[in-house]
């Protein structure tokens, strides 16, 4: 009797996948590009420092203590790359749920920007734990208990990285040509959708949640009891000037996959992103003011610390938050983008100043990052990037999907 053919055809189309898998890894296009030439020596020494820290431990590279554990990189790769990545559940639910169809174009690239700065900033949260291993802890409960905050975080994160590797493997489909996998993802968008929307408010809210036990390190002007709502309200806008200020980037940069359609569509949705940070930052604006009246902060103010909140509050929320109402009125891309960036130094700053400079501000010997701890922060995002430009030019993120699947998504 015969053997029967099918083991033979499987055989070959493994073969056939893994030449395609091996063929797509090699690199692409010019390699001596500015980014190129600047970024590789980064990510070397990076890489090479990432070893040293886990060889040596982690007092070889950083700077933090018993007094000061949380460093550069849970307070800026994490607590302040998280708030970045709110744009993921912002656009989706703005998309799947409101119906807003002319966002659909960037739906793709704004969930993998989502899911690769989750990733990532789950491996920064590793590095800056003494014992890597323990990471373990919270999510299983060991030591803190499944009443934690940290053990919700914990389990946010996770479910959420999930949720948004579902939404994105409908692209992963179509470049594989899997069809049927293809159909069974793209059923399952709708429920992931949900799901993520879900999880993204609880744990935007629950980092914040995590520094309410920090009553007496934090500067007044930083604490309240309203931080959880105060980093869910700003990881609205914080996200939605992203996707602008990434857009605008990835306009240029990936201009011959982006067709006429959505160029033609991209001021229009500007303008209604510009409206929602506008509105959104107001009503931080006046949540800050709330907290600040009701807290009869008045007294720090007339100080060096004062001054920085001033700076935070008026340079980096009043004034983008008016430039975004005045680019809407009058339609003006360029105001948009500056008020955009604007907007993503004053997260920076307002993370960065709960997380890091208004954490024991009182103390006689600060915590200020090592070089090597700069370094090895750049080269994360770094690695993001590469990784990122990678997948669009593989992957129908801007550029159409094949025939087959069109259907689905539109």
């Amino acid at each position: 009797m015969t053997s029967p053919a099918y083991p033979i055809t499987e055989k070959k189309q493994n073969q056939t996948i893994w030449r395609f898998l091996l063929k797509e890894l090699k690199p692409s296009g010019k390699w001596l590009t500015p980014f190129n030439i600047i970024s590789i020596p980064i990510i070397l020494v990076g890489l090479a420092l990432i070893v040293i820290r886990f060889t040596h431990g982690l007092g070889a590279v950083s700077n933090v203590t018993q007094e000061v554990p949380w460093g550069l990189w849970k307070g800026f790769n994490v607590v302040t790359g998280v708030a970045f990545a709110g744009g993921a559940y912002v656009l989706t639910f703005i998309v799947y749920i409101l119906k807003v169809d002319k966002f659909h174009s960037i739906v793709r690239v704004t969930v993998l920007n989502g899911f690769l700065a989750y990733l990532f900033y789950t491996g920064a949260l590793v590095l800056d734990l003494g014992k890597p291993w323990n990471i373990f802890n919270p999510v299983i409960g060991n030591n803190y208990g499944v009443s934690s905050v940290l053990f919700l975080v914990a389990w946010h994160f996770i479910l959420y990285i999930l949720g948004l590797l579902i939404e994105f493997s409908p692209a992963v489909a179509e470049w594989l040509g899997a069809k049927r996998a293809h159909k069974i993802l793209s059923g399952m968008t709708i429920g992931a959708v949900i799901f993520g929307i879900t999880l993204s408010v609880l744990h935007q809210s629950g980092l914040g949640a995590l520094f309410l036990m920090a009553k007496e390190k934090i500067h007044p002007l930083w604490y309240s009891e309203f931080i959880p709502i105060l980093f869910l309200v700003s990881s609205v806008f914080a996200g939605l000037s992203m996707i602008i200020f990434e857009g605008s980037i990835s306009q240029q940069v990936f201009s011959d996959q982006i067709d006429e359609k959505s160029r033609t569509r991209r001021k229009e949705m500007l303008q209604i992103l510009s409206r929602i940070c506008g509105c959104s930052m107001f009503i931080y604006l006046f949540l800050q003011l709330l907290v600040f009246i009701h807290g009869q902060r008045g007294s720090y103010i007339n100080s060096s610390m004062g001054y920085w909140f001033l700076v935070e509050m008026v340079g980096f929320v009043l004034v983008p938050m008016v430039l975004f109402i005045l680019s809407y009125r009058k339609p003006n891309i360029l105001l948009i983008r500056i008020a955009a960036i604007m907007t993503i130094i004053g997260i920076i700053l307002n993370r960065l100043n709960v997380s890091i400079i208004a954490f024991r501000w009182d103390a006689a010997v600060r915590y200020v990052p090592s070089w090597m701890e700069i370094v090895i922060s750049i080269t994360i995002i770094l690695i993001q990037i590469w990784i990122f430009r990678w997948i669009i030019n593989r992957m129908p993120v801007f550029k159409g999907s094949p025939s087959w699947a069109k259907h689905k998504n539109d």
